[in-house]
């Protein structure tokens, strides 16, 4: 073999080496270059999915924002509602209160109303009668009260008419005495002027000489169980001291 084809067999084995190691260097840039792309797409990723968590963050806690806001309200309103609800039962309660109070003081109007004319009819019987003169003596047992009205041209009080009742208990405001007595025979009661009794108006359970009680006062205490301006007489012992009604 010549000098020449030994020189032409290195040089091609020389470039077959050459090409060979530019082929492998290439390979190694694209497998370098695959992962560097495959890197980046990784990255991208991995940012995609993280700015997918912190939407998905931010709905939840905005969601949940909304629906808090949103019970609230809902309790708001509800506790506005109960309110409003327990302002208009208040209301109407007072309401009932008002007009239940409206209708007795108008049944008491009516009822004043009633005693005032009564009493006005009575004072006009009265007065057709011939005129009258009430007046009252000083604290005294029921014999001298009568004393006293004596004294004065008048004598203790005889009633003997259901308006003349009546305008007598609107004259008085304390327990006074009448002209009425059973003294001079137990159980048989007599005015002052002798005649005897025939038409009473008596408090319940009275007459009931408990203790000797002969006399007769009128009681104003209204409060008392069953008193009326026609149910107004007690009998009482004669000694006690009260003042007396007397009529002229």
């Amino acid at each position: 073999m010549d000098l020449e084809a030994i020189y032409q067999n290195i040089d091609r084995r020389d470039t077959e080496s050459t090409t060979g190691a530019q082929t492998q260097s290439h390979g190694r840039d694209e497998e370098k270059d695959l992962q560097h792309r495959g890197s980046r797409y990784l990255v991208l990723i991995s940012v995609g999915l993280g700015l997918i968590c912190v939407l998905l963050l931010v709905f939840i806690i905005l969601l949940n924002i909304t629906i808090t806001a949103e019970r609230d309200m809902t309790n708001g309103y509800k506790n506005t509602v109960e309110e409003l609800s327990q302002t208009i039962n208040s209301l109407q309660d007072k309401h009932t209160d008002l007009t239940q109070k409206n209708l007795e003081l108008e049944t008491k109007v009516k009822d004043l109303t009633a005693e005032k004319n009564q009493l006005q009819r009575d004072f006009d019987s009265l007065n057709k009668k011939g005129p009258v003169c009430f007046f009252m003596s000083t604290e005294l047992s029921w014999s001298d009260s009568r004393q006293y009205c004596k004294d004065r041209g008048a004598d203790l009080v005889i009633i003997n008419t259901e308006e003349k009742q009546r305008f007598i208990s609107s004259l008085v405001s304390e327990r006074v005495w009448i002209g009425l007595s059973d003294s001079e025979n137990e159980g048989v009661m007599k005015w002052v002027d002798n005649s005897t009794l025939k038409q009473g108006f008596w408090l319940k359970d009275q007459p009931n000489d408990s203790g000797n009680q002969d006399c007769i006062e009128l009681n104003y205490e209204r409060e008392k169980p069953g008193w009326s301006p026609l149910n107004s007489w007690n009998d009482f012992s004669c000694s006690v001291k009260k003042k007396g009604i007397c009529e002229k």
